[in-house]
């Protein structure tokens, strides 16, 4: 405990001794007398190879302030391993008050992208932990949707000692809000000749998984289908937006050194907006003049963008549409008409066609639309093949639960149980343009959930935003 009394009071309140984080460390014999429970115990998860070399400046700087053995490289070892070790001692330890009192009180920090950010998120979604502890996201990554949503901010943060201590500030003064998560599922037979697996398998989102094989007791997975399955919490996109978000990405990897922050990487962005064009006219229905849909849960796409905004009276009395609450089970679906719909977004006030608002989606591809389309998912992009010998190509998406969120007190994100955030805006907050806001009444049926949420111990977390 020698680094433990060489620490501030403030630092303290953050500190967690070996002995709780590791079932090989001995337990002290006695505690310094000084010692008491911190206020706000922490786990840091941070992925080295976000941020070019910020990453690992920020691990050097969290283990020099605090415990080492509390911060993690996820390049070095997986969240989900950490932390059944972490709370398996924790249970060991459950007649030791010190410890006991750490386990309520538990909070992790991640560092990362937004891919990085949803890894965690889905981990400790998956272990379904009987306290599970409220997540602070450090903005590390080049979207950075999650943390601004939820007051930390979209710049890369500084890695020195008094940045770090700041942001343990902030950490420390958080509240908690529940945030909603999302399962979805895709399925389409098998085609006759061809693969409906993307080119490279990497393309997939780290939360999107693949099943060839079929499980008696598994309803979900059905023989002679192309099975994928996983979950989200920010959105979901088909066509236009993700068509452009995998140009960026593209782009990125073969011109790394163009892409230094977020300014340059936002209006390269619109560029190939503008470049791309009207995507897949076929995709959707012609009359409805959509050519991107956006199935969004958090106010924050692409850099901090709202595509739903506010709607004003008219709206939520005659479409019983409400603001974005993140924790309300409930879906936002944004329709765009071509790039130059989307660049809406950057005026005041600016949103896309809201669609609908639901807990259950059904998406159908109809046989002979295209043989291709782009999806986005919390920011990674792919191109899914699609088989052209089938009748439909079908994607649901359904209110999986609910993870636990550190948010400042002035986060753009909203909660429905909150009861400082009126349920209804003022009119004046929003100029609406939109004059084809039309709902399609669709049917939905129920579907189940799995644990898909998790990162295989073999994949090279490079490629994670």
């Amino acid at each position: 405990m020698d680094k433990y009394d060489a620490l501030s009071d403030f630092l303290k309140e953050f500190y967690i001794p070996s002995y709780v984080l590791s079932p090989e460390a001995e337990a002290p014999l006695a505690l310094p007398r000084n010692a008491t429970p911190p206020e706000s115990p922490v786990l840091v998860f941070i992925n080295s190879k976000s941020g070019g070399q910020l990453g690992g400046e920020l691990i050097l700087t969290y283990r020099y302030l605090l415990n080492d053995e509390q911060v993690f490289d996820l390049g070095q070892e997986t969240p989900d391993k950490v932390l059944r070790r972490i709370y398996l001692n924790l249970e060991r330890l459950k007649d030791d008050d010190f410890a006991r009192q750490i386990r309520e009180k538990l909070k992790i920090i991640v560092a990362g992208g937004d891919g990085t950010a949803g890894w965690l998120l889905g981990v400790v979604c998956d272990l379904k932990l009987s306290h599970p502890p409220p997540i602070a996201t450090v903005p590390l990554g080049t979207g950075n949707n999650l943390p601004f949503a939820f007051g930390w901010g979209k710049r890369n943060p500084g890695t020195d000692r008094t940045s770090v201590e700041s942001f343990l500030d902030q950490v420390f003064k958080a509240k908690e809000m529940k945030i909603d998560n999302w399962h979805i599922l895709m399925r389409m037979k098998t085609p006759k000749e061809g693969s409906c697996e993307p080119l490279a398998p990497l393309e997939l989102p780290h939360s999107l998984h693949a099943f060839h094989r079929v499980s008696p007791t598994d309803e979900l997975n059905m023989e002679g289908y192309h099975t994928f399955r996983g979950g989200f919490w920010n959105y979901f996109s088909l066509g236009m937006d993700a068509q452009i978000s995998y140009a960026f990405h593209s782009e990125r990897k073969l011109h790394p050194e163009k892409f230094k922050n977020q300014l340059v990487n936002q209006s390269t962005y619109v560029k190939l907006g503008c470049t791309q064009g009207w995507f897949c006219a076929s995709l959707f229905h012609p009359a409805s003049r959509i050519r991107s849909i956006v199935c969004l849960n958090l106010p924050s796409f692409s850099g901090g963008l709202n595509p739903w905004g506010t709607p004003n009276p008219r709206k939520q009395r005659d479409r019983d549409l409400t603001p974005p609450f993140v924790d309300d089970g409930l879906i936002e679906v944004v329709g765009f008409r071509n790039a130059w719909h989307g660049l809406v977004l950057l005026a005041p006030n600016g949103h896309g066609t809201r669609l609908a608002q639901a807990n259950r989606i059904r998406f159908e591809f109809h046989k002979g639309a295209t043989d291709h389309t782009f999806m986005r998912m919390d920011g990674e992009p792919w191109k899914q093949p699609l088989p052209m010998d089938d009748k439909t190509v079908m994607i649901e998406i359904s209110h999986l639960g609910q993870v636990n969120m550190l948010a400042t007190h002035d986060c753009r994100s909203r909660s429905m149980y909150d009861p400082s955030t009126p349920r209804h805006q003022d009119a004046a907050e929003e100029y609406d343009d939109n004059e084809d806001d039309s709902v399609a009444e669709e049917e939905f049926r129920k579907f189940g959930a799995a644990d898909t949420f998790k990162i295989p111990d073999e994949v090279d977390i490079s490629h994670l935003s």
